[in-house]
C-alpha cells in the first residue's frame, strides 16, 4: 500500500482488533485450523504496534479511532449458519473439519457469540471494535 501511495497521500483502514467479537472469532479458528507458518493473526492490524511493524518508515502520521460495528441477527444460531455458509475463512474452516471438530467448532462459535451479545431477548447484538485508520506517507 506505501508504495502505490503517493508522497503526502493517504492510506485508508478499518481493521478489527484483537479483543473484539472478530478478534476472537479469528483466535478460536486457529485453535482448529493451524494458521501458515509465519502468518499472524490479521487482528493484530488493530493495533497500532502491528501498524508501526508495517508502515514505520512510510509513515508520516497516523490517526486512529476506535469504533463498534454491532453484528444484529435473529439469533446466535443464525449469525452462524449466515457466517458458516456466506463468510469465506468460516466456510473453508468448517470444510476442512471432520463431523465431530465442526460440531465442537460450532458449539464454541455459538458460545463466543452469546459471550459478546447484550441483546436481552433471543436475538443477537453483538459489538466488535476495530479501529479507523488514516496513515498519512511521508
Amino acid at each position: 500500500m506505501a508504495r502505490a501511495c503517493k508522497p503526502d497521500g493517504r492510506i485508508g483502514l478499518a481493521n478489527w482488533t484483537p479483543t473484539s467479537f472478530i478478534g476472537e472469532l479469528f483466535k478460536l479458528m486457529g485453535k482448529y485450523l493451524t494458521p501458515a507458518a509465519g502468518v499472524k493473526s490479521p487482528a493484530l492490524w488493530g493495533t497500532e504496534a502491528r501498524l508501526q511493524e508495517l508502515f514505520g518508515k512510510d509513515i508520516d502520521t497516523v490517526a486512529i479511532k476506535h469504533r463498534n460495528f454491532v453484528f444484529r441477527y435473529h439469533s446466535a444460531a443464525h449469525w452462524l449458519e449466515i457466517f458458516r455458509t456466506f463468510y469465506g475463512p468460516m466456510h473453508k474452516a468448517f470444510g476442512a473439519l471432520d463431523a465431530e471438530q465442526q460440531e465442537a467448532l460450532a458449539a464454541d462459535l455459538i458460545a463466543l457469540a452469546e459471550r459478546f451479545n447484550r441483546a436481552t431477548d433471543c436475538t443477537l447484538v453483538a459489538p466488535s471494535e476495530y479501529i479507523e485508520v488514516v496513515i498519512k506517507h511521508n
